[in-house]
């Protein structure tokens, strides 16, 4: 790329509101493609997103909106998805134009459902994205800190360090620090399996249990998503480094996760179906918890919190009865 890319989001969420606002600390201007024309007119009137991060104020000058995913993709050379993972297959339903010449980002902490496959290996096996060309943000950022321009830490994935390193600078602000690293599969799945812990440590928080056990709850999680990713990408990693211990600690103690909120409920007796009505956003961790139950069927990786969060997910063994099993096997 000879010219300055363009970048463009992808998502008309919180965590899109908040990547928004990280990349107009260095960017002119961005694109940005809503699915929804009324939430992009209003956004335009009131100057920031109704919906999403209210608080947040920007210069709508600065900012290109569409609702028309074909026209962002023709207009930007970077896009960051920054949907919820059950939502993705639909913002792309309508795409025409090819993206094998694009850097893909993915900020999407889940898995694509019914493929059972992380985002980047959507991308490279669905749309033929070069994996040089795709990447994945990830890291302990809850887009509540970034709108208050807490300082955050970012880490960006990509097998291509040169432009891991351009997008970090993208990246890179008063409030925001980055790093970049290789580990694109540990890394991605690492955010979908943090999930499923912040919301089984929901549940134990709903049940009365205390910090004692939360720890070692948390623990065992990180050396269950170790096992899990060893097995399917044996790769040197360190486990213990931000991007993956950071976020998972991050997401199952942070008032502001939705995950342990979601989780929460159902350890005080709300059904599934009543905590999804309840809440006002997606919860990956229900639909991640899902997909690698699933992918571990294959590799038969010894996983007992995955196993319980889908036996009280999916199978509706009652939480008290299915975490005080899995008190036995933790260590």
């Amino acid at each position: 790329m000879n010219k300055e890319p363009k970048v463009a989001v992808v998502g008309g969420g919180s965590w899109a509101t908040a990547i928004a606002k990280i990349l107009l600390a260095n960017e002119a201007s961005i694109n940005w493609y809503m699915r929804r024309q009324e939430q992009i007119d209003d956004f335009i009137r009131l100057g920031n997103n109704p919906r999403y991060l209210s608080a947040v104020k920007f210069d709508v000058s600065r900012i290109n909106f569409t609702s028309d995913i074909n026209q962002v993709v023709k207009d930007s050379d970077i896009l960051i998805f920054a949907t919820p993972s059950p939502f993705l297959k639909l913002h792309l339903k309508k795409l025409r134009r090819k993206l094998t010449k694009k850097i893909i980002v993915t900020a999407i902490k889940g898995i694509v459902p019914d493929e059972n496959m992380i985002v980047s290996e959507y991308f490279y096996e669905k749309y033929g994205v070069p994996s040089e060309n795709i990447a994945v943000i990830a890291g302990p950022c809850h887009a509540e800190e970034v709108s208050l321009e807490r300082l955050s830490y970012l880490t960006i994935a990509c097998s291509d360090r040169d432009k891991a390193r351009m997008l970090a600078k993208k990246f890179e602000n008063s409030f925001v620090k980055t790093t970049v690293c290789d580990d694109v599969y540990g890394i991605e799945v690492s955010s979908v399996m943090k999930n499923t812990y912040a919301l089984i440590a929901g549940i134990c928080h709903g049940l009365k249990y205390g910090d004692n056990f939360h720890a070692v709850l948390i623990s065992n999680a990180l050396q269950e998503m170790k096992r899990f990713c060893n097995a399917v990408n044996p790769m040197h990693r360190n486990i213990d480094e931000s991007a993956y211990l950071g976020d998972l600690l991050v997401t199952s103690y942070s008032k502001f996760s939705r995950n342990r909120q979601f989780g929460t409920m159902i350890g005080k007796g709300y059904s599934v179906k009543t905590a999804q009505l309840e809440m006002e956003m997606i919860a990956e961790g229900y639909y991640g918890t899902k997909c690698i139950y699933e992918i571990n069927e294959k590799y038969q990786v010894t996983m007992p919190i995955l196993e319980t969060t889908y036996n009280i997910l999916y199978k509706k063994v009652s939480p008290v009865v299915a975490i005080k099993k899995l008190t036995d096997s933790l260590y």
